[in-house]
């Protein structure tokens, strides 16, 4: 893949009118570059790792997103919990979008997707430490790429979750 390329997510296949089907095939076991890679960034309040308030925060970033047209690009939003008390979440845009938190990645990183519940994420982050030390790599930090809600994953019959380990 070039660098800041992502796999194709088909934002048209689109059944629930939520999100899209996700295609696992895609993101699976790839390695992805970026070098200035731009997203905004929003935070959510949790409870033991459990966002209180995602829907309000995802609703207010996307509403910002699409006001710039900033969503042309590839879809894709990093999710790093910081503590059992606060999420970072990065919403990949292809511009600026003015009074937002804008971040750039920069980075190496190999992907795994993962299928099941939400409760799996701490074998999950073993299973990518895992991956990354077979590549002979070394960890530096781990996002995960929640595909679709929890109401479009039981519509779906499928939660699918990319891991996103940056290494070096």
């Amino acid at each position: 893949m070039e660098v800041n390329e992502l796999p194709v997510y088909d934002k048209s296949d689109n059944p629930t009118g939520c999100c899209p089907r996700f295609h696992p095939e895609a993101w699976d076991d790839k390695e992805i570059q970026f070098d200035n890679k731009l997203f905004v960034r929003a935070s959510t309040v949790s409870l033991f790792h459990i966002p209180l308030n995602m829907s309000s925060v995802f609703s207010r970033t996307w509403g910002a997103i699409e006001q710039a047209h900033a969503d042309r690009g590839a879809f894709l939003v990093l999710t790093q919990d910081e503590s059992p008390w606060h999420a970072d979440h990065l919403f990949c845009v292809d511009r600026e979008i003015p009074g937002a938190d804008m971040v750039r990645l920069t980075g190496n990183y190999l992907t795994r997707v993962f299928e099941g519940p939400y409760s799996g994420v701490p074998e999950w982050c073993k299973q990518m430490a895992h991956v990354v030390e077979a590549k002979g790599k070394h960890l530096e930090k781990l996002y995960y790429f929640y595909t679709t809600c929890p109401k479009c994953a039981k519509a779906y019959g499928h939660n699918y979750v990319v891991g996103f380990a940056q290494v070096v």
